[in-house]
């Protein structure tokens, strides 16, 4: 168990996270992705978001944005 206090701009409805589990992970990612600043967005492994982008069920403008930038910075989304 990897507990983490998230942001309240970007998690307001618990006040920890357990990021070992992969649901929560994914869903953490998904949040930062549509709510974070650009210091949330730093600190996201961006070879895990390449692996998981599809699994986020982000809007299709946001992971359109991510999937180009993602691909331009040489991390291949699977």
């Amino acid at each position: 168990m990897k507990f983490f206090k998230p942001s309240r701009h970007i998690v307001w409805s618990t006040d920890t996270l357990d990021l070992g589990d992969p649901f929560q992970r994914r869903w953490y990612m998904r949040q930062v992705l549509l709510y974070g600043r650009t210091e949330d967005i730093r600190r996201l492994d961006l070879d895990e978001l390449a692996r998981h982008l599809s699994d986020l069920n982000l809007p299709s403008h946001v992971e359109s944005l991510w999937r180009v930038f993602l691909e331009r910075k040489g991390y291949a989304p699977r």
